[in-house]
């Protein structure tokens, strides 16, 4: 799931299409950002996010709002930044793309079963809230075509990232009334439910030796909260402002939190040895849509913020990093060095 971007600032017959892209540019770190070696921007324009490699490295899958959309659809491009081609059908709202072992096929999680357009943004009283839209997951070719459908809930199943050795995707879905983690062997069969307590469960993440999982968490203790949260399911929202990072075995078992920050902490994943948690947190600030990006130690229990690294400064959105699978680069979304306001675009850098 994306962050929703007031944060950050705010046909079939065609079954994909290729874009020219602008050249990669190279671009200065900020001051503080010492894990930075060099920086490429890799898109220019629109919302960009939630950008992830391919097992080789040569491949990226993001999503866009280019070409003049208002929602996003699932690109693929090379890892230099050319050769783009959008891999959904250009029909609803898609998010949170993945690759199969060997990048020829890929998944994603799209609307466009449910309706042809872009679904109804939540109303602006509601306060800060993600839409829950009905999401089921596709898979697809790498250049867009022989797509088909993986899972059947119709309700909010997104947010997939496929196992280490490619044997199961771990994911997040609404479908027993409660955002709750998931795995599923790759084909759809065998589908597990990991987490049960009440509360909101999501954005998993396998460690590099497919034996943990990552995943943000906020789980109310009060009947209050616990009412409050219901009440915005019933409307197929959900109210991330507060959410911590937790850790638990791939089975579901020796469910534990790993910070203790406060505010809005999402979008983790792993250094390439698994001993740490790269993440985006607004915790310095949680009020603002001023999100970084920190480390911690996966074997942190409550980790304050004298606890956690910092990676970015920039005074803007950082969020969804992944590291290259060689570990040498670190690819992200962020608000920095815009054409124009609202803005977010991709960023590689070499990492030290």
């Amino acid at each position: 799931m994306r962050v929703s971007l007031t944060i950050a600032a705010t046909t079939l017959v065609a079954a994909f299409s290729c874009t020219r892209a602008r050249p990669v540019v190279a671009i200065p770190a900020e001051s503080g950002e010492r894990h930075f070696g060099d920086i490429r921007q890799l898109t220019f324009g629109g919302e960009n996010a939630e950008a992830y490699f391919s097992a080789d490295g040569q491949y990226i899958t993001f999503q866009s709002t280019r070409d003049g959309r208002t929602c996003d659809q699932q690109y693929v491009m090379r890892r230099d930044g050319s050769g783009l081609v959008r891999v959904s059908n250009g029909l609803g709202k898609t998010t949170c793309g993945w690759f199969f072992p060997g990048g020829q096929r890929l998944f994603f999680a799209s609307s466009h079963a449910h309706d042809s357009i872009c679904p109804t943004r939540p109303d602006p009283s509601a306060g800060y809230v993600w839409p829950l839209d009905r999401f089921d997951i596709y898979t697809v070719n790498r250049d867009g075509s022989d797509m088909r459908r993986l899972t059947n809930y119709n309700v909010y199943t997104a947010e997939g990232v496929l196992s280490p050795d490619g044997k199961k995707i771990v994911f997040t879905s609404l479908k027993d009334g409660d955002l709750e983690i998931y795995t599923m062997n790759a084909d759809g069969s065998d589908v597990k439910r990991l987490t049960f307590t009440p509360g909101y469960d999501g954005g998993p993440w396998w460690s590099p030796d497919g034996k943990q999982i990552v995943y943000r968490a906020h789980h109310p203790t009060d009947s209050v909260q616990l009412a409050e949260q219901k009440r915005l399911l019933e409307q197929r929202l959900v109210r991330p402002s507060r959410v911590e990072l937790f850790v638990m075995n791939a089975d579901g078992s020796n469910q534990r939190q790993v910070t203790a920050l406060g505010g809005a902490n999402f979008g983790p994943s792993w250094t390439p040895d698994g001993k740490r948690i790269i993440f985006s947190s607004n915790h310095q600030n949680p009020r603002s849509g001023n999100f970084d990006l920190f480390l911690v130690d996966v074997a942190a229990n409550l980790a304050t913020s004298t606890q956690v690294e910092q990676v970015t400064f920039s005074p803007v959105f950082d969020g969804f990093p992944m590291f290259s699978p060689d570990g040498k680069q670190l690819i992200w979304a962020s608000n920095r060095k815009n054409d124009k306001p609202n803005e977010t675009n991709l960023f590689l850098a070499d990492w030290r």
